[in-house]
């Protein structure tokens, strides 16, 4: 990926985004291991650290966010393909695609929505 931003200015925007109460941190004996930043309905960000793959952390910050909204949607890049697997595989549909003249990027992505199953009304 392209290195858009200063150090500094993505402190800055990580600090923005807690601020705003967007950012759901997992962590584990006291070790940050992710986090999820999620404005209403759009999950902005969903990163794990390195050490962090494969020990359920992303699927439990998922499931905070599927709680506390019917429906979410994200984008990830066309190249992340172990990200797709994630998203599908934790009930996410492909629903766009785009060229990357959508994003600062300028890199292919992908758009990506979940809803909560609807119970019929008895």
């Amino acid at each position: 990926m392209p290195k858009l931003y200063s150090s500094a200015e993505v402190i800055f925007f990580c600090g923005v985004m807690i601020d705003r109460g967007w950012v759901t941190v997992a962590e584990r004996e006291g070790a940050i291991l992710g986090f999820l930043a999620r404005k209403e309905e759009e999950v902005c960000s969903l990163y794990l650290a390195s050490g962090a793959y494969g020990q359920g952390a992303g699927k439990r910050l998922l499931d905070a966010a599927k709680a506390a909204a019917p429906r979410l949607v994200l984008n990830t890049f066309a190249a992340n393909t172990m990200a797709q697997r994630f998203y599908l595989r934790e009930g996410f549909a492909e629903v766009a695609r785009g060229d990357g003249s959508g994003n600062e990027e300028g890199l292919p992505d992908i758009t990506y929505e979940w809803r909560a199953v609807q119970e019929a009304a008895a």
